[in-house]
């Protein structure tokens, strides 16, 4: 599963910005290639209208 930063963090929550973080990504932009854990899952939907999924 690849995910990338598309919006802002300036304004989020804390706990939407550390979710964010831990998910390895830190400015608009970025990507990562995630392995499709429930607990990566979990992550990305709480914080899925900042991000772009691809499976």
């Amino acid at each position: 599963m690849k995910v990338r930063l598309v919006r802002s963090l300036i304004g989020r929550t804390e706990e939407q910005i550390r979710t964010v973080h831990s998910l390895g990504l830190r400015r608009v932009g970025d990507s990562r290639e995630l392995p499709p854990s429930k607990t990566l899952l979990g992550m990305v939907e709480k914080v899925k209208f900042l991000l772009e999924v691809k499976s």
